[in-house]
């Protein structure tokens, strides 16, 4: 058993991929903030396979963290030298490789000052972020910039010691124009279409309401890029680690991953950028396009299935695309209402996506929970699933199953699962949702009344009509007969 570490590397088992370059001579061009499974499956890994070819080692990662959780996965990171095992899980076998493209972590702090430290260095061209799609401060109902949250308060009242990875954005970037230093990018890999809007939204808004000069100078020199971020990455447990010491790594936190990986940006980076297209991402000026593709039926098609399989005690995606009802129901969602409502992109129409993430979604080699996908409906919904039904209703499409999906998300949040086990609270808005789903039981619309999702859809009858039948259905005789009725040939 080797012990992950830069001395370690050469006592890796035979046919672990590792760096190849020298680590002691990388220097640091990011800071990102957020350092879980997916950055470092996705995000790192495209940079170390430039570093493996010889180039940007000058944009070596420094992670940063804002929460609690960020503590206990510096100290593990730090301990094996910023290291990470990838366990890539396909049915056709597995393969693993340690990833090197990170190269310190910034101590976790009340204030955040060593993180804003770091971003203030001229030294760093970059800051990332994935602080998961909730994490930007939207009102949900309007998509404006939510001005009332108490995080956001404090940081406008204290933009020398803020709480946000944001206010810690905007601290940095006002030393370094007191310093005379140029800006850099601010870059969300998170899963938002227009994530690089959505930032400069959240990052100029703060500023704002602090520091009018600053705000007018953000606005004019940083950039904020789009981009589409695409791996199903599980949450890594026991079963990862035991895995990762079968491969002969001791490594506390190792992370597993499919073999697809896509990467599409905006080429707008104000301080340049690593050239992650020799790593095989793909800069482009139509990212919205590839962006409303994957969110719309990948990010949307999870929740489609992880609510219903959570219903149904459904324990994987994987489990969900073989249970017949569930899966015939995420077929005939994505295709008789969502593809119609996306444009393809070179080389992949809607029909042909829905094809690859369904094989995606199959792949029994990946254990990704229906609970971690069901986390956080109550940003992901408004964020994946009603922009789609809004654009449905206004082309005079059929929203049947998109009210099904909806109606399913609320029994969900009832807190029971149809063989009467508890569903453990899976949601920032838990106890709310709990109290709300329960009236709903009798009194369907009261679901639709919460506005801060969904706006003025609880008034339109069309929708509003289709989401009390199916919550009234499943009530009353279950989940799989719902989806057996929406699934009928025929129905609509």
């Amino acid at each position: 058993m080797t012990k992950l570490s830069n001395s370690s590397l050469p006592d890796l088992p035979e046919g672990i991929a590792r760096p190849t370059y020298d680590r002691t001579k990388l220097t640091p061009g990011i800071v990102h903030i957020g350092l879980g499974n997916f950055h470092r499956a996705h995000q790192a890994w495209y940079l170390h396979r430039l570093m493996q070819q010889g180039l940007a080692h000058n944009w070596a990662i420094i992670g940063g963290g804002v929460r609690p959780y960020d503590i206990g996965m510096r100290e593990k990171l730090l301990a094996q030298d910023c290291l990470t095992t990838l366990i890539e899980l396909d049915p056709a076998g597995r393969a693993a490789e340690v990833v090197g493209s990170m190269i310190d972590y910034v101590a976790v702090q009340e204030g955040n000052g060593a993180l804003i430290d770091a971003m203030a260095d001229p030294a760093i061209r970059i800051v990332s972020l994935t602080v998961t799609e909730g994490g930007y401060y939207v009102d949900p109902a309007t998509g404006g910039f939510d001005a009332a949250h108490a995080d956001i308060v404090h940081d406008a009242a204290n933009p020398a010691r803020p709480r946000t990875a944001f206010g810690a954005i905007v601290a940095a970037l006002r030393l370094r124009r007191a310093a005379g230093h140029g800006p850099f990018t601010v870059q969300s890999c998170d899963n938002l279409q227009g994530n690089g809007q959505i930032t400069r939204q959240t990052v100029v808004s703060l500023a704002q309401a602090s520091d009018p000069e600053l705000a007018e100078w953000i606005s004019a020199k940083v950039s904020f890029p789009n981009s589409m971020v695409d791996c199903i990455v599980p949450a890594t447990g026991p079963g990862e680690v035991a895995l990762a010491r079968e491969l002969g790594i001791d490594d506390p936190v190792p992370v597993s991953h499919e073999r697809f990986r896509q990467w599409v940006l905006e080429d707008d980076f104000c301080a340049g950028r690593p050239d992650w297209d020799k790593a095989g991402a793909t800069f482009t000026d139509a990212v919205y396009d590839y962006e409303k593709m994957k969110i719309r039926m990948l990010n949307a098609g999870h929740q489609v299935l992880a609510n219903a399989g959570e219903l149904l005690s459904v324990q994987t995606i994987s489990d969900c695309m073989a249970h017949p009802k569930i899966s015939a129901l995420f077929l005939k969602v994505q295709l008789q209402e969502i593809a119609p409502l996306v444009k393809p992109v070179p080389q992949m129409t809607p029909s042909a996506y829905v094809e690859l993430i369904a094989a995606r979604f199959a792949n029994p080699a990946i254990r990704d929970t229906t609970r971690r996908v069901a986390f956080d409906g109550s940003s992901r919904h408004p964020g994946f699933l009603l922009p789609i039904l809004r654009d449905a209703l206004k082309a005079g499409g059929s929203v049947s199953g998109l009210a099904l999906v909806e109606a399913l998300w609320a029994r969900m949040c009832a807190g029971s699962r149809e063989d009467g086990s508890q569903i453990e609270p899976n949601d920032p808005l838990w106890p709310a949702l709990v109290s709300v789903a329960q009236t709903a039981k009798a009194r369907p619309q009261a679901w639709l009344e919460q506005r801060q999702f969904y706006g003025g859809l609880a008034e339109n009858s069309r929708f509003a009509e289709a989401f009390s039948e199916w919550l009234t259905l499943i009530w009353s005789d279950g989940v799989e007969a719902a989806i057996d009725s929406y699934c009928r040939p025929g129905s609509q």
